[in-house]
C-alpha cells in the first residue's frame, strides 16, 4: 500500500501519552516544523510566527486568538498549483473561508469550492471569477441554486434526484445551461473517523454506485437539455493518509464511466476525486508530500482509465485542510491549573469548544506548547480544557506541559487553521475570536473578533 504519510492508520489506537517514554524538559520547548507554521521559531524563549512575538499579538488583539501565517498558506497554495499543473485545484472553502482567503486564492490561481449560499456570497463579494467556483451541498435550496446560476459558477455538483429536477427547472426559467457533476458514493470507507468518512453508502452525501442510483442520476441529467453533464465527483473522507482508498474509488468511478459510454455514447471529460488529505497534528504524524500526492493521483487516474479503455479525463482535486490547517495556530491564556493527584493536571484556558470543537466532536488530537516563555521544569501530563459547562470541553486531550505552568502564561495550539474558526460557536455566550494574518513582522485583522454587543445584536 502506498502512503502519503506516516503509516499510523487510526491515531486513536496509538499508545496514549501517559504510557509513552517520559519527555525531557527541552522537548517541551521544541517547535516541530512538520506541525507548526513554516515561519515559526522561538526567540528569547517566546514563540514567533510571521516575524512576530505571540506576546505582542495577544497584547494587541487579546485571547483567544486565531493566528494565520500568510506566507505559509500562500506557499501551500503554490505547492498545489505546481504539483497539480495541468489539473484543477479547488480550495475547499469549508475548511476556513473569509474574504482575504479568497483574495489569496485568486492571486495564486486556485479555484474554490463552496458548500452554501453564504460561502458563495463570500467568494463573489471580492470579485472572485465565478467560473472558478464549484457549488457543493446535499440540500441546496432553490435560492442558492438560483444565485449560482445567475452568477455563472463553473460547476454544480448534484447530490439527489430532487436536486436534478430543481436545477433543471431553474436553469430553464433563467435560460442557463450549467455544467454539472454527479456526486457518487463509491462504497469506499476511508480509514478515518465515522463522522468524517463520506463515501460509504449509509450516509447523507451523494448517490450510490452500488444501488444504481448514480447511473439513474446520469440518465435523468442527460434527459434534461438545460443541464450539461461533464463529469463525476467522489469524496471518500477527511484526514486521509494513504492512496488506497482513492485508487479503489477511481476504479469504481471508471466502471461507471464505461457504463455511461456504453449506454449513452457519452464520454465525460472530467473526474473530481475530492480532497481529504491529512496533515500532521502530533509528533507521530508526518505531513504529506504534495508532489507525491499529485503524482500518485494522476497515475491512478491514468491507469484506471487506460485499463478501462477510456481517454484520461481532466482531474480536479479539492484540498482544504492541507492548505490552511498547518499555517494556523490558536493562542490562549491559562486561567487555572488544577492537579488531579495520580491522574493528570487540568489546564484551563479562556476558550474551548466554542473556538475548537474538533476534539469534542470526534476526538481530534493536537500539539500544545507553553508559548510565552521557555521552561526547564519537568513535564507534567496535562489536559487542556476550556471554560464551557461541558465535561467534554477539551482542546487537547493529553499532552505534556511544563510543571511550572501558571495562570497568565500563554499556550499555543498548532495546526488549527482548518475547521476551527469555521466550526466556531457562541456556546455559553462566548464571542468568537478574531483571526489575524501575520507576515514579515506585520499583523492585520482579517476577521474581526466578536464583542458582547455582537452577541446581543438581533435580540428583542
Amino acid at each position: 500500500m502506498s502512503r502519503f504519510a506516516h503509516p499510523a492508520g487510526d491515531r486513536h489506537a496509538e499508545t496514549p501519552p501517559h504510557e509513552r517514554p517520559p519527555l525531557a524538559p527541552a522537548d517541551l520547548n521544541r517547535i516541530n516544523p512538520a506541525i507548526w507554521p513554516r515561519t515559526s521559531s522561538r526567540v528569547d524563549g517566546a514563540l514567533m510566527v510571521g516575524g512576530l512575538d505571540v506576546r505582542e499579538l495577544t497584547r494587541e488583539y487579546g485571547t483567544p486568538l486565531y493566528v494565520l501565517d500568510e506566507d505559509d498558506v500562500r506557499s501551500r497554495m503554490r505547492d498545489y498549483a505546481t504539483a497539480f499543473a495541468g489539473s484543477e485545484v479547488h480550495y475547499a472553502g469549508k475548511a476556513f473561508l473569509c474574504k482575504e482567503i479568497v483574495r489569496w486564492l485568486q492571486d495564486e490561481g486556485l479555484g474554490v469550492d463552496v458548500a452554501s449560499g453564504g460561502e458563495l456570497a463570500v467568494a463573489l463579494s471580492v470579485g472572485f471569477p465565478a467560473e472558478r467556483i464549484t457549488l457543493h451541498g446535499n440540500n441546496k435550496s432553490a435560492a442558492e441554486l438560483t444565485r449560482a446560476l445567475e452568477a455563472g459558477v463553473g460547476h454544480i455538483v448534484v447530490d439527489s434526484y430532487e436536486e436534478i429536477a430543481r436545477l433543471g427547472y431553474l436553469a430553464e426559467q433563467l435560460g442557463k445551461r450549467p455544467k454539472v457533476m454527479v456526486r457518487v458514493t463509491t462504497g469506499v470507507e476511508a480509514h478515518t473517523h465515522e463522522f468524517i468518512a463520506t463515501a460509504h453508502d449509509d450516509q447523507k452525501f451523494g448517490l450510490s454506485l452500488n444501488s444504481g442510483a448514480a447511473a439513474e442520476a446520469v440518465r435523468r441529467i442527460l434527459a434534461l437539455p438545460t443541464l450539461e453533464l461533464v463529469g463525476l465527483h467522489s469524496h471518500i473522507g477527511s484526514q486521509i493518509v494513504d492512496t488506497a482508498g482513492f485508487e479503489v474509488a477511481a476504479r469504481r468511478l471508471a466502471s461507471l464511466l464505461v457504463q455511461i459510454k456504453e449506454e449513452h455514447g457519452v464520454v465525460l471529460p472530467e473526474l473530481d476525486l475530492g480532497g481529504g488529505y491529512g496533515i500532521a497534528y502530533v509528533d507521530e504524524d508526518e505531513a504529506p508530500d504534495i508532489k507525491l500526492v499529485a503524482d500518485g493521483l494522476r497515475e491512478i487516474v491514468r491507469k484506471v482509465c487506460t485499463d478501462a479503455g477510456l481517454p484520461v479525463p481532466r482531474l480536479t482535486v479539492e484540498p482544504g485542510r492541507t492548505i490552511v490547517g498547518p499555517g494556523g495556530i490558536t493562542l490562549y491564556e491559562v486561567g487555572t491549573v488544577k492537579d488531579v493527584e495520580g491522574l493528570r493536571t487540568y489546564v484551563s484556558i479562556d476558550g474551548g469548544m466554542s473556538d475548537n470543537v474538533r476534539t469534542a466532536l470526534y476526538g481530534a488530537e493536537y500539539t500544545a506548547v507553553l508559548a510565552s516563555r521557555e521552561s526547564t521544569a519537568p513535564p507534567m501530563l496535562s489536559r487542556v480544557v476550556g471554560k464551557h459547562c461541558e465535561s467534554g470541553d477539551m482542546v487537547v486531550r493529553d499532552c505534556y506541559l511544563p510543571a511550572d505552568l501558571a495562570p497568565g502564561d500563554l499556550i499555543a495550539v498548532a495546526a488549527t487553521g482548518a475547521y476551527c474558526r469555521s466550526l466556531a460557536s457562541n456556546y455559553n455566550y462566548l464571542p468568537r475570536p478574531a483571526v489575524v494574518a501575520v507576515s514579515g513582522g506585520k499583523a492585520r485583522v482579517i476577521v474581526q473578533g466578536e464583542t458582547e454587543d455582537d452577541l446581543l445584536r438581533g435580540q428583542l
